[in-house]
């Protein structure tokens, strides 16, 4: 009799993160909070899902009025 355990942990990841390559390949690595935070240890398999996050921003913001000195000076304080 053969048995065979995997540990699968899913993990929602809330934070944008900033693909690198490293050789022929696009690598993420995961906030140390999130890490700390799932109980995530090297050699676990994980589900990640991916979205592309638009670069540009036009549109997310909709309906939102334009920033005015005022908001530029409180930005600063």
């Amino acid at each position: 009799m053969t048995v065979v355990l995997h540990s699968i942990t899913r993990v929602t990841l809330l934070s944008l993160v900033k693909t690198r390559k490293v050789g022929g390949s696009l690598v993420v690595t995961l906030p140390k909070t999130l890490v700390e935070e799932k109980k995530i240890r090297e050699g676990e398999i994980i589900e990640i899902t991916v979205r592309k996050v638009r670069k540009d921003g036009f549109g997310i913001f909709k309906g939102m009025k334009p920033f005015t000195v005022e908001d530029e000076l409180k930005a600063h304080e």
